[in-house]
């Protein structure tokens, strides 16, 4: 019994930590942001989100009908339930993924021999469209959506490249 004591607390000792670090990896201002993103989606301001608060965001947002299937697999991905500390944990996860922008830039600077920062959009679209995981043309269009592209269709690959790893700045 006693090393089933000592077990659980370790165990807890670990969960304090790994949570502890995930508000490491963001700035003050992402946190208040998911914060933000938090309060909205728990719906019934308990703080934790339910199927129901799922069912009620997706609402607002004009999809009336969500497979309980796909909320079941949303809540799942928490292994638990879901505060703000487990929210967050959840998407340093999936951000995590993302490359760092030095490597992100590399790969555009293959693209730009004469290293003015731009590539072309309709060239850089049709690479995307037709290399390696080829993207579908709405893909391509929600890319294009978020990367800065000036008159002559030349996309800011290095202010794209910074959307992609820190998110979209604008203001609304």
């Amino acid at each position: 019994m006693a090393s089933r004591k000592a077990g659980s607390k370790a165990a807890a000792k670990r969960a304090q930590r790994g949570s502890s670090n995930v508000f490491s990896m963001f700035e003050q201002s992402q946190i208040q942001e998911f914060k933000e993103a938090f309060s909205c989606i728990d719906q019934n301001r308990d703080g934790i989100i339910s199927k129901s608060d799922l069912k009620e965001t997706y609402g607002q947002l004009g999809k009336m009908s969500v497979k309980e299937e796909e909320l079941d697999e949303m809540l799942k991905e928490g292994k638990g339930p879901i505060n703000f500390t487990v929210f967050l944990t959840l998407f340093g996860e999936k951000l995590n993924g993302t490359d760092p922008e030095e490597s992100i830039l590399a790969a555009f600077k293959l693209f730009d021999p004469n290293g003015t920062g731009y590539v072309n959009k309709e060239e850089f679209k049709q690479l995307l469209m037709t290399q390696a995981d080829k993207f579908t043309a709405e893909e391509v269009e929600q890319m294009f959506a978020l990367a800065p592209i000036d008159v002559a269709g030349n996309i800011d690959y290095k202010s794209l490249c910074y959307v992609i790893t820190h998110g979209d700045e604008k203001e609304d």
